[in-house]
């Protein structure tokens, strides 16, 4: 049996997907790991690949999710980010970026917030 974070992180990830989708974003992959670290949604904004880190804070008292991602999680990204492309070098695309989707609230009620070209 997973934590409740854990379950909550995926609960608010699916979300995450589910209003990206909406939006019309197509999915590529989900939680794609690398020796850098881990990009929650990869997806393709028309003709655009999009690196997406989904953060989630239940308030603001310590701080939105969207501060929490600091120039070191930020070289972490890219660096992963570089080992999606080095190893699917063959994908058709015309540009690439990192959005943030910053989630809050409760589940019933998620606040979603899109940050295109975030970083």
């Amino acid at each position: 049996m997973k934590a409740t974070h854990l379950r909550r992180g995926e609960e608010v990830e699916s979300a995450s997907l589910a209003y990206l989708q909406s939006n019309g974003l197509k999915f590529v992959e989900k939680n794609y790991r690398s020796m850098y670290g881990e990009i929650d949604l990869i997806m393709m904004d028309q003709h655009d690949l999009v690196f997406i880190e989904v953060r989630y804070r239940k308030n603001d008292l310590f701080g939105g999710a969207t501060q929490s991602i600091n120039a070191n999680k930020q070289q972490k990204l890219r660096r992963t980010a570089e080992t999606f492309l080095q190893k699917n070098h063959s994908m058709e695309f015309d540009g690439c970026r990192f959005d943030v989707v910053a989630v809050s609230g409760q589940s019933e009620n998620y606040e979603i917030h899109w940050l295109s070209d975030a970083f």
